[in-house]
């Protein structure tokens, strides 16, 4: 399964912040270094470097899809975001910068038995969203490995309890079944399955023919019915035409 991939992008306001309390420094300290007070000049500089590194760590923005995981001391505090918020430094950290738009995963199973003992190869796509961040940071250690693990487990329970002839006509409902399968394993971890796709279903190239002869009968037995019954409704009508005419000729007989 291809893991998906956390967006994250640095922003520029921290280093814009310390960049301005730097150059105020800077500016200062100039002024003192012209006023001859070198020792209050450096201490001035330096001093104005601290506090810039301080206050552009405490400064974080998010994204507007992004949630913020803040640990105080190592316990939860609080899920910040979007936009821009404080944490203390030091003493606050951000382990995880959840995502909470639908993301897409990729999963398969591979040479996986049917419950008629046919090897076959599927390939699904997985359309899922985070609704409670907490629980995604919290319950589960690494939630985009759990997913994949739940999505090839529950894929495998479904082929080995469904016939051959059932997955190759029947996705749509093998996609519902895996929605649900996997999404009580999530909901958990504050995941919620939006769909499931079945892309591809892959049986071995000795077993292609003898599918393809058994769908061509049950394509044909459909309008060779039809006909049949047309037939025998068109004979039946011809058998009570029949037996109407010596009625009529005789009623015809007896009016003369």
């Amino acid at each position: 399964m291809e893991r998906a991939i956390e967006m994250r992008t640095s922003s520029s306001v921290p280093a814009l912040i310390f960049a301005l309390i730097a150059i105020v420094g800077a500016v200062i300290g100039f002024g003192l270094h012209s006023a001859g007070q070198d020792y209050s000049a450096i201490s001035t500089f330096a001093l104005a470097i601290l506090i810039a590194a301080l206050a552009s760590s405490a400064v974080r923005v998010a994204d507007q899809w992004s949630k913020a995981v803040v640990l105080r001391l190592g316990k939860f505090r609080a899920l910040e975001g979007p936009g821009m918020f404080f944490i203390v430094p030091l003493i606050d950290t951000i382990p995880y910068w959840i995502d909470t738009r639908v993301l897409t995963s990729s999963f398969k199973a591979e040479k996986t038995l049917t419950k008629d003992t046919v090897p076959v190869d599927v390939d699904a796509v997985l359309f899922w969203k985070i609704f409670d961040p907490e629980k995604a940071a919290l319950a589960v250690a690494d939630y985009q490995a759990a997913i994949g693990w739940a999505s090839q487990t529950a894929l495998r329970d479904v082929i080995g309890k469904t016939m051959l002839s059932d997955m190759l006509e029947g996705r749509d409902k093998i996609s519902a079944v895996l929605q649900t399968i996997i999404d009580a394993r999530t909901q958990p971890w504050g995941i919620s399955v939006q769909s499931v796709e079945v892309k591809d279903v892959l049986i071995p190239p000795p077993l292609k023919m003898p599918c393809r002869c058994r769908l061509k009968p049950s394509a044909s037995a459909r309008p060779a019915s039809s006909l049949a019954s047309r037939s025998c409704r068109s004979l039946s009508a011809l058998e009570k035409q029949r037996k109407l005419i010596p009625i009529i000729q005789s009623r015809s007989t007896c009016v003369r």
